[in-house]
């Protein structure tokens, strides 16, 4: 297999986007795993660089097959307008951010590279640009034509597969049908199998209400909607189990009962999974036609130009779209002897 090139989205450049970036490439062991293009604008990187004292800016290329090994920046799209200012809201690093992954979707799409790893964007600032997207799956979902997605947070000992994202909790109950939990369940079991080297995996289900209702007591949305997704999922060859109990689901799969956890509202999932890995925790997107991990943090406008954000996520998702770039390329059954 020939060397994995990945692309690396700058996020928004107002934040620490720039700098995790450039520290990550720091790093000899992610170096040793791939080639990198990185989306964006140098002279962001340049000044992540001078904040850190000088580190080494890869230089620009004029098309990701310019890239000659190790590591490039290729520019997206129009110089900034009137500048970005570090750490604020604006329009202009909104525009900015979606440009950068707009290029890499093209990117991938064509086969120019194997993944894409993208840096936090604002969800303020891209509305303020013009768009409507709550954040980077729904651009994703939308730029691949894909009507099914799921979202997986990877972190320490758990996989966490989300039925519902980023919507107000009122609104989960109305989204929570047993076709969204069905296809949730599905595609977590054809992406494991596929990316995480799991030939049969083992999915718990949380419910949706304290203990998972205690037989009824307490709601009935795991008799009439959960319990019935999981008894398809089964017809349909999927090992799965539920509803569990929420306060006991997540305790299960981090002693290995479970090779992923099905969660059915966004904190449900990401409280457990952060309290566990919340530096090198990371987002992926499942059931696109390419890979796009991401790092599971925000733009940290609070510490932008002092040099203190952490690169271990960053560091993670790399390391997690290069995995799953590898087994992708692998024949059923996995590598021929």
């Amino acid at each position: 297999m020939s060397r994995l090139r990945i692309a690396l989205t700058m996020g928004d450049p107002a934040g620490i986007g720039p700098e995790v970036i450039l520290k990550t490439l720091q790093e000899e062991g992610v170096r040793a795993l791939a080639d990198y293009v990185v989306l964006g604008h140098r002279e962001f990187l340049e000044q992540a660089a001078r904040e850190q004292g000088g580190a080494e800016v890869p230089q620009a290329v004029g098309s990701a097959d310019d890239l000659a090994g190790g590591a490039a920046v290729l520019e997206v799209g129009d110089r900034p307008r009137g500048g970005v200012p570090q750490g604020q809201v604006s329009a202009e690093a909104g525009r900015l951010s979606v440009g950068y992954v707009l290029r890499a979707i093209e990117l991938a799409q064509s086969g120019a590279v194997d993944a894409i790893v993208t840096a936090p964007i604002h969800k303020e600032a891209i509305l303020r640009a013009g768009y409507h997207f709550p954040g980077h799956t729904e651009i994703l979902a939308q730029q691949t034509n894909t009507r099914r997605y799921v979202m997986m947070l990877v972190g320490g000992p758990l996989r966490v597969a989300l039925v519902t994202i980023h919507v107000p909790l009122k609104r989960v109950f109305s989204l929570l049908t047993e076709e969204a939990i069905l296809q949730t369940v599905r595609i977590t079991d054809e992406s494991l199998r596929r990316y995480f080297s799991c030939p049969s995996p083992r999915i718990g289900v949380c419910g949706l209400n304290p203990h998972a209702s205690d037989g009824g007591r307490f709601g009935d949305e795991e008799e009439r909607v959960v319990r019935p997704a999981i008894e398809m999922a089964r017809k349909k060859g999927t090992d799965c189990q539920g509803p569990l109990p929420p306060d006991t689901a997540f305790y299960q799969a981090a002693k290995g009962r479970f090779d992923a956890v099905v969660a059915l509202y966004h904190d449900q999932g990401l409280i457990p999974l952060k309290l566990l890995a919340f530096e090198t925790g990371v987002n992926v997107t499942l059931g696109l036609p390419i890979i796009r991990t991401s790092v599971d943090h925000g733009t940290a406008f609070d510490i932008v130009g002092k040099n203190q954000a952490s690169h271990a996520s960053m560091v993670e998702a790399i390391r997690l779209a290069v995995q799953m770039a590898m087994a992708s390329a692998e024949p059923p059954g996995g590598p021929k002897a």
